[in-house]
């Protein structure tokens, strides 16, 4: 009997794109579920938990997710996880929505904060481990999305 993630860790087909996208509640609980679900789901694509790729993703998640909870909740408001892989496998691309609209982060380079200071280091982590990211609408729908791309080839 063949499992079917006997060949899991084979490189991304370039020919087929890949996706994942669902909603987790918008909880510390909702977070960590989104964090192993894109862990797995990059594993199952071919990039495994300990590689760099599966790692730099699943800590952008790990941030944009708790932003997403923290500064963007909505009592009775999921927030929504999409992954997806571009068609020639080069890239993948991270987008977190939730429902808050006029909460917006600025796409400026983040400053570092003092030592003293107990928030402000999130988007500082998004900036450097990401090869782009920013905001945008969240269609369709009230809200943003914060999204992250990182290269993979």
């Amino acid at each position: 009997m063949h499992s079917p993630f006997s060949q899991r860790h084979l490189p991304l087909n370039p020919k087929i794109p890949t996706e994942f996208a669902m909603a987790f509640t918008s909880t510390p609980r909702g977070t960590r579920l989104a964090r192993l679900f894109v862990a797995h789901c990059l594993d199952s694509w071919g990039h495994p938990y300990d590689g760099g790729v599966n790692e730099t993703l699943t800590l952008l998640t790990a941030e944009l997710c708790a932003n997403a909870v923290r500064h963007g909740r909505v009592p009775g408001r999921d927030f929504h996880v999409r992954l997806t892989g571009e068609a020639d496998g080069g890239r993948l691309r991270l987008e977190v929505s939730d429902t808050r609209a006029e909460r917006r982060p600025a796409v400026t380079d983040p400053t570092v904060p003092d030592a003293e200071s107990e928030s402000g280091r999130g988007l500082l982590l998004v900036s450097a481990l990401a090869d782009d990211w920013g905001v945008t609408d969240r269609l369709p729908g009230p809200g943003k999305t914060v999204w992250a791309v990182v290269d993979v080839g």
